[in-house]
């Protein structure tokens, strides 16, 4: 999972990359997954283009191929995309003619976003299952008031 400031810089370097993955009306398929495979290993950072036959868009595209990959989408604008995935042989490359080595990005299970989200929704839910606790006492209390003045009518 990349940060917004990983995100950031790769789509400042895919600025400057030529499209070199395309696919067709064919979508995706074994050799544009294999293709793509390559084309990570050998450069980190792939941008695609989907072109106007296709019947998938390129948010579609793009998430199908990181998923069989394990690759990261970094930006999907119009009919391109870009994907990124750390290569061990760039790092190799990078060290041997000395360049910074990379950072050891910190592992967290837990993803801000979706912890936010789990938690207005346990909110909501919890506001829901009181809003509907109280109408049903409100139906219990209406439905005895009720009995009692037809017990009372009765009665008279």
């Amino acid at each position: 999972m990349l940060t917004s400031k990983e995100r950031a810089e790769l789509r400042s370097k895919a600025n400057t990359l030529d499209t070199t993955l395309m696919v067709g009306k064919g979508g995706v398929t074994e050799m544009v997954i294999a293709e793509a495979e390559n084309q990570l290993t050998a450069r980190e950072l792939v941008k695609g283009k989907v072109l106007e036959g296709a019947f998938m868009t390129p948010r579609e595209v793009s998430d199908a191929i990181c998923e069989v990959t394990g690759a990261d989408g970094v930006a999907v604008i119009g009919t391109k995309f870009v994907i990124y995935r750390f290569s061990e042989k760039c790092q190799e490359e990078r060290n041997a003619t000395g360049r910074a080595k990379r950072k050891a990005t910190p592992v967290s299970k837990a993803d801000p976003v979706r912890k936010g989200i789990r938690a207005r929704r346990a909110a909501e839910k919890k506001v829901r299952e009181q809003r509907n606790e109280y109408f049903r006492q409100q139906a219990i209390e209406k439905s005895i008031e009720k009995a009692r003045e037809k017990q009372l009518r009765g009665e008279e």
